[in-house]
């Protein structure tokens, strides 16, 4: 057995190494999938999972179906969470990980010490940028949850460091790969609805039960978040307490950036944003709990439904909804329009101009969207079946393994994940600002122009 300071000096050598190497070639993030007339593609990866909570937990099982997984370390600062992980890990058949539990900043000792191909991410949103930065500067990819970050700076910084690392950093639970909408894709690029001009999409799920419970269970129950709150009601409401903009718009406009080519071809430029009162957090815990119940007295800053109007480069404008505080049906809100027609997600409707039966009459998208059934699902939707958000779940955890295996960029990378993510910062600006105009950054810095389209090309990943 290795003891600890020895494998903290092979660790360090090995870090040494690869900045050593990462210097000489800067800024490249793409590596061969052939190396010297050899194949470079691993037999199994090793991950690291830093988060073991409920989303967590979730990947985890997912991670140890595969074969080609090795799953050497586990981090997190709750010790019943980490109990469940090492669980699921026993009842796989894995052999049990090294545990990094002592304290918040003991990722850092794991991103230190481990020999990792990658680092999977899923912890509270203010902790995704400083794991993110610190993999990578350790020489390992990384896969984390949304958001990628919660600042313009922090989205800068992942970029330049992936870039200065060579590593990447893959955006993780998103719709891209929803079966309905990468179907939809295939007929955006096949030309049915001719040329786009106007999105929609959002993030409309209420989410009352999730930022609310009884400190027990992590859905419900109670009207209790912050510390005495379990789960994502521990820190998720304190954003809705603390800020006004859109919290998550990176489900909607993953999909629709997909098929703008965002970053490939086309940009988003600038944006504006305006939020309604808040009334529906305060409400629900005045129904649930009454007027006497201390968190009655609770000012949520997050208006109840905010609206975000974007205008890309190409001139198409996209329209993100939120709405996480009110009583509704779930909803992406998903509307793709161009000059020959448009398909609308949520009464299941289409139209396209000379194909549809009859003029100015919605048909049942259902037999488009069969037709026009991407690849990937066909390929793969028995091992699809059961993994999660309708299966997405299985292919975004694919996609990043077969990343990592083929030593290539993921089909969704750090230009992705930032411009995703930093609509969040954008529209609290605006909206601070009465609904001024604000500039996205160019986070290519001009690339864009000129970068290939790199998600949802065949039936790999």
């Amino acid at each position: 057995m290795r003891l600890k300071g020895e494998k903290m000096s092979k660790s360090i050598n090995r870090r040494d190494f690869i900045k050593t190497s990462v210097l000489a070639g800067a800024g490249t993030l793409l590596v061969p999938k052939v190396v010297l007339g050899h194949p470079a593609v691993r037999e199994k990866v090793r991950l690291g999972f830093i988060g073991t909570g409920m989303r967590g937990q979730w990947v985890l099982w997912l991670a140890a179906k595969r074969p080609d997984v090795e799953i050497t370390s586990i981090c997190d600062i709750d010790k019943g969470m980490i109990a469940s992980a090492l669980k699921i890990l026993k009842d796989s058949g894995k052999p049990e990980p090294r545990v990094y539990n002592n304290g918040d900043e003991d990722f850092r000792n794991m991103v230190a010490n481990e020999d990792l191909d990658g680092v999977y991410i899923a912890t509270p949103w203010e902790w995704h940028h400083p794991m993110s930065m610190a993999a990578m500067n350790n020489g390992i990819n990384v896969g984390t949850e949304v958001p990628a970050a919660l600042t313009v700076n922090d989205c800068w910084d992942l970029v330049n460091t992936s870039e200065q690392t060579g590593k990447f950093c893959m955006i993780m639970e998103n719709v891209c790969y929803r079966r309905d909408v990468i179907a939809v894709l295939n007929m955006v690029r096949q030309g049915l609805f001719g040329e786009l001009l106007h999105l929609q999409c959002g993030y409309q799920h209420d989410l009352r039960h999730v930022k609310f419970n009884d400190g027990k269970q992590p859905y419900g129950g109670g009207v209790e978040f912050g510390e005495k709150g379990f789960s994502e009601a521990k820190w998720r409401t304190l954003h809705s307490v603390n800020r006004n903009g859109d919290l998550y718009p990176t489900h909607g406009v993953g999909p629709v950036s997909t098929m703008l080519n965002i970053n490939r071809g086309n940009r988003f430029v600038h944006l504006t944003s305006t939020a309604t009162k808040s009334r529906g957090l305060h409400k629900y815990i005045v129904d649930q709990a009454g007027t006497d119940h201390p968190n009655s007295k609770v000012k949520f800053k997050l208006g109840d439904i905010v609206t975000t109007v974007i205008k890309c480069a190409n001139g198409e404008t996209v329209v993100v909804s939120y709405d996480t505080n009110s009583p509704r049906p779930y909803s992406l809100n998903f509307r793709v329009q161009g000059t020959d027609g448009l398909w609308m997600v949520d009464n299941d409707s289409i139209y396209i101009e000379g194909v549809s039966p009859e003029p100015h009459r919605w048909e049942s998208a259902q037999p488009f969207l069969e037709k026009y059934d991407h690849p990937l699902w066909k390929r793969f939707e028995d091992q699809a079946a059961g993994s999660g958000h309708g299966g997405m779940d299985f292919f975004i955890v694919r996609a990043y393994i077969e990343s990592l295996k083929r030593n290539v960029l993921p089909p969704i990378d750090v230009y992705d994940a930032v411009s995703m993510s930093v609509i969040s910062p954008l529209s609290e600006q605006s909206i601070a600002n009465r609904s001024s105009l604000v500039e996205f950054p160019d986070f290519t810095r001009g690339k864009w122009k000129t970068n290939a389209r790199i998600f949802g090309l065949n039936d790999e990943f």
